[in-house]
C-alpha cells in the first residue's frame, strides 16, 4: 500500500524490451541502496513495480524493475524513455504517518491534462477521465494522479479539477506537467466500492 506523498523523483537510466512484452527498467533514484530490497514495491508514478536489481552508478542508487503487457497497455509506463522523470514512494510501513489516502499503486486508466492555470499560490489543473472512471470521481474526494494524492476540487462530467500547492510542485514531477501530456489515474477503492453497494440495491 501507498500514501501519495512522493518521496523522490526519479530518472529513467535504460528501458530494454524483454522476451513475452515483458520492459525491463532502470531507475536512477536518491534513495540510499541498504534501503532498497530486491522484492520491495515501489510506486513509480503511481504504478506499483517490484524491485528485481540494484546497484549504484556515478553516485546515485540505481534500482531495475519488469513492467509487464498489462501494466504497458493501461498505463503511461510504455512511454517512458531514457531521461523520463517519473515520482516515486516506497511502500508504507505500519505504524507510518499515513500524509495522503490509501492507494494500491493498481493504475485504473490514463487521464489527460486539458488545462493548466498557474495561481499566485498554487497551480490548477482540469484532467479528463476515462469515462468508465468519471463516476468514481467525486468533488472533494480522493485521486492520485502519478503516484500523487490530491484532492479532487470540481468535476464536471467527465472533467476535474485539482488545486496544487508550491511544495507538491517542487518535489513532484507536477511541475513540468503541461496541458495535453497524460498522467496515471486511480481512483479512489471507497468510492470504487460505494459504487458497487449502489449497483447491487
Amino acid at each position: 500500500m501507498f500514501t501519495g506523498i512522493v518521496t523522490s523523483i526519479g530518472e529513467v537510466r535504460s528501458v530494454k524490451p524483454r522476451a513475452d512484452n515483458l520492459h525491463r527498467i532502470t531507475i536512477a533514484c536518491d534513495y540510499p541502496r541498504a534501503d532498497i530490497d530486491r522484492g520491495a514495491s515501489i510506486a513509480c508514478s503511481g504504478v506499483c513495480l517490484t524491485v528485481v536489481d540494484t546497484g549504484e552508478e556515478g553516485g546515485r542508487t540505481w534500482f531495475a524493475v519488469d513492467a509487464a503487457a498489462e501494466t504497458l497497455r493501461v498505463t503511461t509506463v510504455g512511454r517512458w524513455r531514457t531521461g523520463s522523470r517519473i515520482n516515486l514512494e516506497r511502500a508504507l510501513k505500519f505504524g507510518e504517518e499515513l500524509g495522503g489516502h490509501l492507494m494500491a499503486g493498481h493504475v485504473d486508466g490514463i487521464a489527460t491534462v486539458v488545462g493548466r492555470e498557474d495561481m499566485t499560490e498554487m497551480a490548477r489543473f482540469v484532467l479528463r477521465a476515462p469515462r468508465e472512471l468519471a463516476r468514481f470521481i467525486a468533488t472533494k474526494g480522493s485521486v492520485a494522479l502519478d503516484g500523487v494524492s490530491l484532492t479532487v476540487n470540481a468535476v464536471e462530467g467527465d472533467t476535474f479539477s485539482v488545486l496544487v500547492i508550491p511544495h507538491t510542485l517542487r518535489v513532484t514531477t507536477f511541475g513540468a506537467l503541461h496541458k495535453g501530456e497524460d498522467v496515471n489515474l486511480e481512483v479512489d477503492t471507497m468510492a470504487r466500492y460505494a459504487a458497487r453497494l449502489a449497483e447491487m440495491k
